[in-house]
């Protein structure tokens, strides 16, 4: 009877401890606290002094258009399957003129949010710009998540935001990253829907940094063959492809002026230590830099991210 007991507390504490790391479950089946994610998020205190808020998303296509207000902070969502669960909506910019900013499938407003295990999809059809997911927030991460949808996928829409994107899939087809933010994609896929653009930084003339790509692979579909890694939607756009993996869609010259003749003064463009059938830079535009083993030295994410509080996003306490 003692061995029965024994078990069944084993049991319940491995139960307990399994269901611990979560704060609260959305379930479109009423089997967690919530069926919907709005809801999860609008539950959790306002700037909860806890810290913290860790929200698990069971499997399903959640067809929301989802916002992080700026008083919830430190919101983590973590899904059950990248694949199977999905938050999904469909305005793009020629909606009631809506205009890109108001097309977003997923808002982040709040500092310190996590998003972990799930796919962000805007699939409007090809009318106009569709974003998918827009962060505003400061210190936004996002780990092995799914970010689907046409032009303008990705906005990094705030000048003094910090982002960390590691081991994400990113696909689109004109200016599918794009924004002022000071962003770090590490071991990302990136793919090219369309003969087009992939990034369209606007980074603030002060910012040393802007967008680094390192170690992501750049892919497309069958037939495109004639990609840009970017081009400046702003004059002191500041992108660095490193040690990544290019496919014969990238271009020979690499980048584009965006029309602006002017803009090849003042855009910062640069590579390092590419590999794969794109990146032969012998033709690259010559308003673009190769960097010196030297001058890669200072792009590790601790570095480019710190800001004033030495943010480092590799690290779990942070």
């Amino acid at each position: 009877m003692k061995h029965v007991l024994f078990s069944a507390f084993c049991l319940l504490c491995a139960f307990a401890q399994a269901q611990a790391p979560y704060d609260i479950i959305v379930a479109q089946d009423g089997s967690g606290s919530f069926t919907t994610i709005q809801e999860a998020v609008n539950s959790v205190r306002d700037y909860r002094p806890e810290g913290e808020t860790r929200i698990f998303i069971r499997k399903g296509v959640y067809r929301e258009k989802l916002v992080i207000p700026a008083f919830k902070t430190s919101i983590t969502l973590i899904g059950e399957s990248v694949d199977e669960t999905v938050i999904t909506y469909n305005d793009h910019a020629n909606i009631n003129k809506m205009g890109t900013f108001k097309t977003y499938t997923l808002l982040v407003l709040g500092s310190d949010f996590r998003a972990e295990n799930l796919t962000v999809e805007n699939n409007a059809p090809q009318l106009g710009q569709a974003v998918a997911v827009h962060v505003e927030g400061d210190r936004a991460v996002f780990k092995g998540c799914r970010f689907l949808g046409n032009q303008d996928t990705l906005f990094t829409g705030n000048g003094d935001s910090r982002q960390y994107y590691a081991e994400c899939y990113i696909e689109g087809t004109t200016d599918f990253i794009f924004g002022p933010a000071t962003a770090w994609f590490e071991r990302c896929a990136i793919k090219s829907k369309k003969n087009s653009y992939i990034t369209a930084a606007s980074t603030p003339q002060n910012h040393e940094f802007g967008y680094v790509f390192n170690r992501c692979t750049l892919v497309a579909d069958s037939a495109v063959s004639r990609v840009y890694l970017g081009r400046p939607w702003r004059s002191y756009a500041a992108a660095l492809f490193m040690r990544c993996s290019l496919g014969a869609h990238i271009l020979p010259a690499g980048w584009h002026n965006w029309n602006a003749p002017e803009r090849e003064q003042t855009a910062r463009y640069a590579e390092f230590q590419n590999t794969g059938a794109g990146a032969d830079t012998s033709q690259r535009v010559l308003w673009s830099r190769q960097l010196s083993s030297k001058e890669a030295e200072k792009y590790t994410p601790q570095n480019v991210l710190k800001g004033c509080d030495a943010w480092n996003p590799t690290s779990r306490a942070n």
